[in-house]
């Protein structure tokens, strides 16, 4: 099982699915709503009649649950078109891995458009769908086609902008706050569209032009959202931000920082290698920090990223919670992620090359879109459970 940020109890009185759900009711336009199911396999028999509880509470919004059997369908096509594929690239495990399998089910269902809204995300009025397509498939008046966008969160400040707070001294290196509202201030001075530095994951619009040909990265700890942005680049796409495009952001609480934190030290580390693997290819677009200022420039630099960690996890080592998680990562955490980062820094390369080929295979897959419909619709189960007597 990955590690994520934040898990939702199954007890839970007011799941953050039910809130984003009742949230989607007044949206015009909802065709369908896909709801990857991420659980331990311990408890998923549970955590599914939870979720498809509350799906049945929202018939309007055409809700299919994508569980484990669905998952293991979309396997068994992806594996019959490229056979052997090595781990799990398209699966319910890994933040990336769970971006794919959303598109490899629409690809399925023949959906051109994909939408992506995280359950800690609420839509804020009717247009929301109406906002999130606009400008999708036209070209800017440099000729350059708008395929993927993102809109920008708002916090219970009702902010778009990061609270900086009284700064922590053991904060000065790894906050990010500062340099992600200077460009969050230039985003919102301009145009509604304009080029994206960064994409908001729960808020964030791919068209089929873009998601068929280039993937998310199963391979990276977390921040998938931002490396697809690298990984379209990379390609020949461009992310575009959306200024008028919006949802509120409740994020329940982080379970462990130092957790998170060794994430982001996988993570960073990562980025920084496969950048540099990415920018030696032959024909492949080159992204380089420069080309990313303010933000997230430094975080792909190298030297600035390294000594970041190290400065960081030693002052969290001394002060604060969590002080012996964080002299494990300065002390050998750190090391083995930079040596992680090496190693697999080429990974992302080789599955990128089967990933047309395979939601091509999928693409309007007819008896594949009427299995997963039968299993993953819950009204369907509803009907079936009733006339079974179960």
């Amino acid at each position: 099982m990955g590690v994520y940020d934040h898990a939702t109890p199954i007890t839970k009185p007011v799941p953050e699915l039910a809130t984003c759900l009742d949230s989607l009711e007044g949206v015009r336009g909802v065709l369908r709503v896909i709801v990857l199911l991420v659980c331990d396999q311990s408890c998923e028999k549970s955590a599914r009649a939870r979720v498809e509880g509350i799906c049945r509470d929202h018939p309007r919004l055409n809700p299919l649950v994508i569980g484990s059997p669905e998952a293991a369908l979309i396997r068994g096509a992806i594996d019959a078109c490229v056979p052997g594929i090595d781990g799990d690239p398209v699966s319910l495990r890994g933040y990336g891995a769970i971006r794919n399998m959303g598109l490899a089910v629409a690809a399925v269902l023949n959906h051109d458009i994909v939408v992506f809204l995280d359950d800690d995300e609420v839509a804020l009025n009717e247009n929301f769908l109406i906002d999130a397509v606009y400008g999708m498939g036209m070209s800017t008046r440099q000729g350059l086609k708008i395929s993927a966008k993102s809109g920008l969160y708002l916090d219970q400040r009702n902010s778009p902008y990061a609270d900086i707070g009284k700064p922590r001294w053991s904060e000065r290196y790894w906050s990010k706050r500062v340099e992600f509202n200077h460009w969050m201030h230039r985003a919102l001075s301009g145009t509604r569209i304009s080029r994206s530095n960064t994409v908001c994951g729960g808020c964030f619009c791919v068209g089929a032009s873009a998601f068929t040909k280039v993937s998310f990265d199963p391979t990276i700890s977390r921040g998938e959202d931002l490396d697809y942005l690298f990984n379209l680049r990379m390609h020949g796409f461009d992310v575009w931000f959306d200024n008028a495009w919006r949802v509120r952001h409740m994020p329940p609480k982080t379970p462990s920082h130092a957790s998170r934190f060794m994430q982001d030290v996988f993570r960073w580390n990562y980025e920084v290698e496969k950048l540099r693997v990415a920018n030696s290819i032959k024909g492949m677009r080159q992204v380089r920090p420069e080309s990313l200022r303010p933000y997230p420039s430094d975080w792909i630099s190298p030297t600035v990223v390294r000594n970041r960690i190290a400065h960081t996890s030693l002052r969290r080592a001394v002060t604060g919670p969590e002080r012996l998680d964080y002299l494990k990562i300065w002390l050998r955490g750190r090391k083995l992620a930079e040596q992680w980062a090496k190693r697999v820094a080429r990974s992302y390369f080789s599955f990128q090359t089967y990933w047309p080929q395979v939601m091509s295979s999928l693409w309007d897959n007819r008896g594949l879109a009427e299995r997963l419909e039968a299993m993953g619709t819950t009204a369907h189960q509803g009907e079936k459970d009733e006339g079974t007597g179960k």
